[in-house]
């Protein structure tokens, strides 16, 4: 085969505005990778493959540059002349360049966050909790400023909603070439090291090609629970405590490991994997018990191994480093239940008695894990406290920086992690709910899943006794409509454990989700908060109370653009309430990756909310693709976390709370006249006769339910009859690979259109933060859309009325967030961001063509569709999520 010139390689990643405007190091990295590329599809793919590709990538190219209907016929005349063998071959090859191009745009931003790492004061970003922390000292004063640092409170919950396309295998591998990358960047140009890299590259990114991207089953509960691990494993562990040491470092100056710190961790995390049984029946009580196990065991490890590692750190002899009479007494107790241990201690660690203690407390937090009952651990209170007393002693004994340094890393991960790493949240659907209640109370013969609901409140009892309180606690009821929705979980709990049995500690949270439940939802608090059981729990926690928003169903319900106003009036309502109550409130935000589904960035958005809507406290739901992108890699994982905490400082400051109150008195009429145009479009589509059956037919959403993405089903029932059969998630996904992404924006040109004052739009635009999160969140939406590749799905259907409805909507909403955010096109005031839509773009109409030819085809076929066509279908699904970089 001949050798690939590496002109015919560059051929591969093209040359066209968007790559040109890319920064020096960042073009580097996309045409080594994609050089290398090209070399392996002349190696590995049939004869003709890369030929075939390059013909199709510059037709894409030409026809995104100069949008002439011909340039784009020509395109599509190229995918329709492939056959299907050679088709799946070219999705393929683009599929595995979007891996590559997403990680080279990673691994810009962390070159970008070392570089800033560098510079004399590496937390100057503006957007940084240390920023923030000044801002607000400012406004209110250091030492209540301070307060606020040490109440705060970021909890992301890490859900399985099937949202990530690539397998696992696909994302381990596309880790590894990271690596690779890194070395090769770390490398002298022409040097033996940099040699290897590439060869290694050209490795991995061979076995990348060759590696099948679609799962061949779907994943059980328990494989996604141990897909999250993975995440913790290699960025969170490590990664939080790093967050609380960088902004520790920066408030104490060069007192910092010097002393007492004086940040408190404010990272807890939660996840909803093995827990959520929102119709998924394959979590059951088994899987849910199952992931407690996993998720103490990963965390058990970890603390052990730091324990160990820092045990041999620690090697202060007593001569220099008297003990405290309570290290001393510590030793005794610790020795007298552990005396092999204590004999190896003394053996490892003569004349070193920290180190002595702490190598003993790694033998019982070993023991914790493997449940030796003579050694472990009851709950993570004990071990904090006795690693209290090795810090208070080493700071006794004139040694700060051993007690303030890497064992104050050990006591963060303790706080934060506990013994449990994550808190298991259980969620259920509040018909399900209902139909148990009916049947305990009748009593006779309970059904199956009747049991199965009463099973689970046993499993949490169990959780909680054996990882504690805080291990599992949250219940969450879908679709909460009445205070009986939540009263029901109480009676259920106590019918479950009956008379002498022992009752879960529950903090039932009502879920609110669509347009109906989020204006009856101060109404529904303040009834559930009167029952008996809602009051004792108040009563414990200090009047702590949790309410969860969902994003999904309310969007699907009245549109984007109303959905997101009803939230904002609920939070609104909800937080009054609270203040009034005296309830200290956490709203949990139920928010998609998805623009569709409360997508977007999180910081800005958390500025943007009501006042004593946050109040230090932020909750979110992290899903599918979205938590590898945000928490895959540690420097982004850092940074991600320093942005949205530093909002959550940000956001119950005087001035941002007074802004966001006199926008939404000031604007109140534009949001009026928005939200009833909004919805009374939307209402003009989706409730349109046929408008489900066109839905399917126009967009892969049959399709996208085959994909082996997660183990919950995509909709409710047998078919689809209304979109209340469907679930948000491929109503989302589905709009989002026919490139209309209808659910993130339809309704807002025709809204805007209603106000019509386009000077009091602009004006509204720089002054209403919801607003403008909303157009700029939109104009990501419709950057992401094009037109050409739009009408080609719609004409799938047989209703040019409803096509020509959404077109025209597509149409008006692009005008007029362009007019409003100005810039002469979508996202001029975000370059950044332009650069990357438009960098890819071109690429994706590519994979959407092949996809289109699929559909055509499997549309045309009566009975069983051929199997080589449907794979065809889901190889494109894939490679368009890769693209487009979100799916829900």
């Amino acid at each position: 085969m001949p050798e690939l010139t590496r002109t015919e390689a560059l051929d591969l990643v093209g040359r066209g505005d968007a790559e040109q405007e890319l920064p020096d190091q960042m073009r580097s990295d996309v045409r080594l990778l994609g050089s290398l590329l090209g070399r392996i599809l002349r190696e590995s793919g049939s004869p003709g493959l890369f030929e075939d590709v390059e013909r199709l990538r510059r037709a894409t190219i030409d026809a995104y540059t100069d949008e002439s209907a011909e340039a784009f016929a020509h395109a599509a005349r190229i995918a329709e002349s492939f056959s299907v063998e050679r088709a799946h071959e070219v999705a393929r090859a683009f599929t595995v360049y979007f891996h590559l191009v997403n990680l080279a745009e990673e691994h810009q931003r962390v070159r970008i966050l070392r570089e800033r790492d560098g510079r004399p004061d590496p937390t100057d970003a503006g957007d940084s909790i240390t920023s923030a922390f000044a801002q607000l000292s400012a406004e209110i004063g250091e030492e209540a400023a301070r307060r606020r640092l040490q109440e705060l409170r970021f909890h992301p919950v890490f859900t399985a909603h099937p949202t990530e396309a690539r397998r696992r295998a696909v994302s381990s591998s596309i880790r590894r070439t990271a690596q690779l990358l890194r070395e090769y960047d770390g490398a002298l140009p022409h040097s033996t090291d940099r040699r290897r890299a590439e060869r290694r590259l050209l490795e991995e990114i061979d076995t990348l090609w060759r590696t099948a991207p679609l799962r061949a089953a779907k994943p059980t509960p328990v494989d996604e629970v141990r897909a999250i691990m993975a995440v913790f494993d290699e960025t969170l562990y490590t990664a939080i405590p790093h967050v609380y040491r960088r902004v520790d470092d920066s408030l104490q100056g060069v007192d910092a490991g010097a002393r007492a710190p004086i940040v408190r961790p404010f990272v807890r995390l939660g996840t909803w994997v093995g827990g959520d049984r929102d119709g998924n029946p394959f979590v059951t009580t088994s899987v849910t018990k199952k992931a407690a196990s996993i998720a103490s065991e990963h965390v058990l490890r970890g603390l052990e191994h730091s324990a160990e590692r820092i045990a041999r750190t620690v090697t202060t002899s007593a001569d220099t480093t008297p003990v405290s009479a309570e290290l001393t007494a510590l030793w005794q107790r610790l020795a007298a239940a552990d005396e092999d241990g204590a004999a190896d201690a003394h053996k490892r660690a003569a004349g070193e008695p920290h180190k002595a203690v702490l190598l003993l407390l790694t033998r019982r937090i070993k023991a914790t894990r493997t449940r030796n009952a003579d050694l472990a651990y009851g709950d993570p209170e004990h071990l904090l406290a006795d690693l209290g007393i090795v810090q208070d002693s080493l700071a006794a004994a004139g040694a700060p920086r051993q007690a303030f340094g890497h064992l104050q890393q050990l006591l963060w991960q303790v706080e934060t992690f506990g013994f449990h790493l994550a808190e298991l949240e259980v969620r259920q659907h509040s018909a399900v709910h209902a139909k148990a209640l009916a049947q305990c109370r009748a009593g006779g013969v309970l059904s199956e899943q009747t049991a199965e609901v009463l099973e689970v409140f046993r499993g949490i009892a169990q959780i909680q006794h054996r990882y504690g309180p805080r291990a599992a606690g949250r219940y969450i009821v879908s679709f909460t409509q009445s205070a009986d929705d939540l009263a029901a979980v109480h009676e259920l709990a106590r019918y479950a454990v009956g008379d002498h049995g022992t009752l879960p500690v529950l903090d039932v949270i009502p879920l609110f989700e669509t347009f109906a439940d989020l204006q009856a939802a101060p109404g529904i608090l303040a009834e559930i908060v009167e029952h008996p059981a809602f009051a004792a729990r108040l009563a414990e926690t200090g009047a702590k109370l949790e309410v969860m928003l969902g994003y999904s169903d309310s969007s699907k319900d009245v549109g984007p653009v109303a959905a997101n106003l009803a939230l904002y009036e609920a939070q609104a309502l909800i937080s009054a309430w609270a203040q009034e109550r005296g309830i200290v409130l956490t709203l949990f935000h139920g928010r998609g990756g998805a623009l569709g589904r409360g997508g977007g960035p999180a910081n800005s958005a958390i500025l943007a909310q009501p006042p004593y809507s946050v109040d230090g406290r932020f909750k979110l739901t992290e899903q599918g693709e979205v938590i590898f992108a945000r928490y895959g890699e540690p420097a982004i994982a850092m940074r991600h976390i320093d942005q949205v905490v530093a909002a959550t400082l940000l956001a119950s400051a005087p001035s941002n709370e007074q802004r966001n109150r006199d926008a939404a008195a000031r604007f109140a009429p534009v949001a009026h006249a928005m939200d009833a145009a909004s919805r009374a479009r939307f209402f003009e589509l989706v409730k349109a006769d046929g408008f489900a059956a066109w839905f399917a037919t126009v967009t892969p959403m049959e399709e996208v339910g085959l994909l082996p993405l997660g183990s919950r089903p995509a909709r409710r029932g047998l078919s689809v009859e209304s979109l209340e059969d469907l679930r948000a998630i491929p109503w989302v996904f589905a709009w989002s690979q026919a490139r209309i992404n209808l659910a993130g924006w339809f309704g807002l040109g025709t809204a805007l259109e209603a106000v019509g004052d386009e000077a009091l739009l602009r004006d509204a635009y720089a002054q209403w933060p919801l607003l403008r999160t909303v157009i700029d969140n939109v104009a990501m939406s419709l950057a992401k859309s094009d037109a050409r590749i739009a009408r080609r799905y719609l004409d799938l259907g047989d209703r040019p009325d409803l096509a020509e409805l959404v077109m025209a909507e597509m149409a008006l909403t692009r005008q007029w967030v362009v007019r409003i955010a100005g810039g002469g096109e979508l996202l001029a005031n975000k370059p950044v961001l332009q650069r990357a839509v438009k960098m890819r773009s071109p690429y994706v109409d590519a994979l959407s063509l092949l996809q289109l030819r699929a559909l055509r085809t499997l549309r045309g076929v009566e009975g069983e569709a051929p199997q080589e066509w449907q794979r065809l279908l889901l190889l494109s699904v894939s490679g368009v999520a890769a693209g487009l970089q979100n799916t829900g």
